[in-house]
């Protein structure tokens, strides 16, 4: 149990290294996480921005709150179709077999949804403050809605991993995944 706790967050980088390399190499992912967000928001703020009388002088600001929950739930669905794909092709029996922590594969994907999504979400606020979009807040209220949005992915994330963890073939019992113990190495 020492060693596992030990070695638990370095596994954990690990992890998350090899999941972030497998979004970036993914162009659907990256299409869905930033450029439909935005592409999104254009279309509603110079398409259809007139049609809706708000009280703000810009439809962004308006906009902005919405783009940014579609943002992050727009993509959490490849968590789960990124943990099915490793336990059909049989990546956790792999892992299994190595001296790592079982539950740092999963911390992997997690944290790698984690950072994706705060990745897409500072982009679509950069569009956003290229758009006109001026918020009033200051950097607490900043903060505090950054945390809000972390944990909304955080707790998102976990409910999409239970899908791609019991998928029809292969299931939670095959990925061994559920222990946080380390097997014996020789």
């Amino acid at each position: 149990m020492e060693a596992t706790q030990r070695h638990f967050f370095s596994d954990m980088s690990v992890m998350l290294g090899r999941s972030m390399r497998h979004v970036f190499r993914s162009v659907d992912n990256i299409v869905t996480a930033c450029i439909m967000p935005i592409m999104i928001m254009l279309l509603f703020v110079y398409v259809f921005g007139g049609a809706i009388q708000t009280d703000t002088d810009n439809y962004v600001n308006y906009l902005l709150p919405g783009i940014l929950l579609i943002t992050i739930a727009n993509s959490i669905g490849y968590v789960s179709f990124r943990l099915f794909t490793d336990v059909q092709r049989g990546i956790f029996e792999r892992f299994n077999s190595m001296p790592i922590a079982r539950s740092a594969p999963l911390w992997g994907h997690v944290l790698t949804s984690l950072v994706s999504k705060v990745m897409s979400a500072v982009v679509v606020i950069l569009v956003a403050l290229i758009m006109g979009f001026r918020s009033p807040a200051g950097v607490w209220s900043w903060l505090a809605v950054a945390g809000i949005l972390a944990l909304l992915t955080l707790a998102l994330t976990w409910i999409a991993v239970i899908p791609g963890l019991i998928g029809k073939s292969g299931g939670w019992r095959d990925c061994g995944c559920l222990s946080d113990s380390r097997p014996a190495t020789n």
